[in-house]
């Protein structure tokens, strides 16, 4: 019998994914349709995001929900740990700015921890995650703790 083909796209293992190991992902900008499709989908309807700029406003352009920034974040980091990702366990998230309508954003990540679970035949892995945008402004930082398969 012949070996398996390997399927092209596989996220990373536990094995791969040592402490200080960085990398980031493609961008992806945040357009109106996005914004207008995430308050539907979430019902976050708060004026800031649901209702157009009247000039009045601290933040200038449209703002968009962290919610959505974080969500976007994690839809970067998705080929990461396909197939591989078993558990989004825990994390803390601190918004450092806002973020608008027309921002590219992508995801710099570095792994600060990495051990086997306590019956070996898995690892959790702690990322330092920083969502970018055009402007090199960290927008969004946070920690996941996930689970992952070995090899």
């Amino acid at each position: 019998m012949s070996e398996p083909i390997p399927i092209v796209g596989r996220g990373y293992c536990y094995e791969d994914l040592k402490v200080g190991f960085r990398f980031r992902t493609h961008r992806r900008t945040i357009a109106e349709s996005d914004l207008a499709n995430f308050i539907n989908l979430t019902w976050l309807t708060e004026e800031l995001f649901a209702v157009e700029d009247d000039g009045k406003r601290a933040i200038k352009g449209r703002p968009v929900p962290g919610a959505l920034v974080y969500s976007f974040a994690e839809g970067l980091l998705l080929p990461t740990m396909q197939d591989t990702g078993l558990a989004f366990l825990n994390a803390s998230l601190d918004v450092k700015g806002p973020t608008s309508v027309g921002d590219t954003i992508h995801v710099e990540s570095e792994v600060i921890e990495a051990r086997l679970t306590s019956k070996g035949d898995r690892g959790l892995v702690r990322f330092a995650n920083k969502v970018i945008n055009q402007r090199g402004e960290t927008v969004l930082a946070y920690n996941p703790l996930r689970m992952l398969k070995r090899k």
